[in-house]
């Protein structure tokens, strides 16, 4: 039995706390993903309202991620996301209480939501910054597969006991057991002991320390060609790729697949690819990491295509199950990158900067996605999307920093770059 058991969370007792927490938080997300749409229908909300919750979500990430970057780098990283999860808590509650006595209204879950995904700016980037206190640099990679591992499988699961929770006992009921697992998330990263990193110098009350702080983040982001180039190459995938999915795919599905039965068999297909992607992280061991990555967004990225190609539900579900291997594949080799070769107090300030790119500007492209596809169409909105989207991830390979970055840290504390970032040669010419 103990054979069954993953390495990483048999050795590393610290992790396996935040897997478990996070683990029932993922299942949860996913619970409320599907319910919280139909909450908005169940008060007598049209689809632009549906639109405008998910909009309230999202945009805080474009307004705190920086703020909660800084933040992750300056306190307790675990006691932010403590934090942030009792908020979640408090707001999916709320919501549910709402809809349990019959009183919802849009507007009530507007600011709600805004609460929500403020609080999601401030969890993410302290999520990626506290993996390397609690998992040795040589497990940062099966650990990443893990944590990918929940949240694919949660994409297969998690529609299915929304479906459930949603017919037995409505939204609010639903939403009631995602705040639920916020609880039980708090409860066990209460219990967490991370190793201690070096806080950042400057005092929350220092002038222009929110500032200084940033720049320096930036810094870190900057004399790195392959964590910046990185970014642009994620930036297009979610605003160009994405709407495919979110958007027009289940346009389309209403067009030529009967509706949501068929639309569910192709992101049902993905869920299964992302899975095995994520097993294949967790054993595939590379001497160059990001240009694996590079190549596996490039599959990923085709996706618009292969929902626009006019193939049967079989045949995309098949070929979206590719990408989803792809596409897990990616994820969990550019966190880990990250987590390896960023100097731990800069760690959450650079992703922060990450989701400020990706999941900040996703809005920009899910709003557009609608317009471009009602003046070119459709079918020819997704092969653009690929055109666009594929030789940008493609283009990584071209930059050496990506194509030489080790999969162990090369670098010197203090280094600003690392060795795959360097010249040939100048790892020689600095040796003493």
């Amino acid at each position: 039995m103990k054979s069954l058991v993953p390495g990483v969370l048999r050795d590393e007792p610290q992790f396996a706390r935040l897997f478990i927490g996070q683990s029932l938080s993922v299942l949860g997300d996913r619970v409320s993903f599907v319910a919280v749409p139909f909450a908005v229908l169940s008060v007598g909300g049209s689809a632009s309202d549906v639109g405008l919750l998910a909009a309230a979500g999202l945009v805080p990430m474009l307004l705190f991620a920086l703020v909660g970057g800084v933040w992750a780098d300056r306190f307790p990283r675990h006691r932010i996301m403590l934090a942030s999860d009792l908020v979640r808590f408090v707001v999916q509650g709320l919501a549910a209480v709402l809809l349990l006595t019959g009183v919802a209204e849009v507007r009530y879950l507007v600011p709600l939501m805004i609460v929500f995904g403020t609080a999601d700016a401030f969890f993410m980037p302290a999520a990626t910054g506290l993996m390397p206190l609690l998992v040795g640099a040589d497990r940062l990679r099966e650990a990443n597969a893990l944590r990918g591992f929940v949240q694919s499988a949660s994409l297969v699961a998690g529609p299915v006991l929304a479906g459930g929770m949603v017919a037995l006992a409505g939204p609010g009921g639903a939403l009631a057991v995602d705040a639920l697992t916020f609880a039980a998330s708090a409860a066990f990263l209460a219990r967490l002991t991370p190793r201690a990193v070096a806080p950042v110098t400057s005092s929350p009350s220092s002038g222009g320390s929110f500032l200084r702080e940033l720049r320096a983040g930036w810094a870190q982001v900057r004399g790195r060609s392959w964590v910046w180039s990185g970014m642009v190459a994620i930036s297009v995938y979610h605003v160009v790729v994405l709407p495919s999915v979110f958007v027009l795919g289940p346009v389309l599905a209403d067009r030529q697949w009967g509706g949501a039965a068929g639309w569910s068999i192709v992101t049902a297909g993905f869920g299964i690819g992302s899975i095995v992607g994520d097993v294949c992280a967790y054993r595939l061991k590379v001497r160059r990491p990001m240009a694996l990555a590079a190549a596996a967004l490039a599959v990923g990225s085709c996706q618009a295509v292969i929902i626009g190609s006019g193939a049967t539900v079989a045949v995309t579900a098949a070929l979206e199950a590719v990408t989803g291997v792809a596409v897990s594949l990616f994820f969990v080799t550019w966190e880990t990158a990250l987590q390896t070769h960023i100097p731990e107090d800069a760690l959450s300030r650079v992703s922060s900067y990450d989701y400020l790119l990706s999941t900040g500007l996703m809005p920009l492209g899910l709003a557009l996605a609608g317009p471009v596809s009602a003046s070119l169409g459709v079918r020819p909105t997704l092969y653009a999307m690929t055109v666009v989207a594929v030789p940008a991830a493609l283009a990584l390979l071209c930059v050496p920093g990506v194509r030489r970055l080790p999969a162990h840290a090369s670098t010197a504390p203090g280094d600003t770059a690392t060795l795959a970032d360097r010249p040939p040669g100048a790892a020689e010419l600095s040796a003493p």
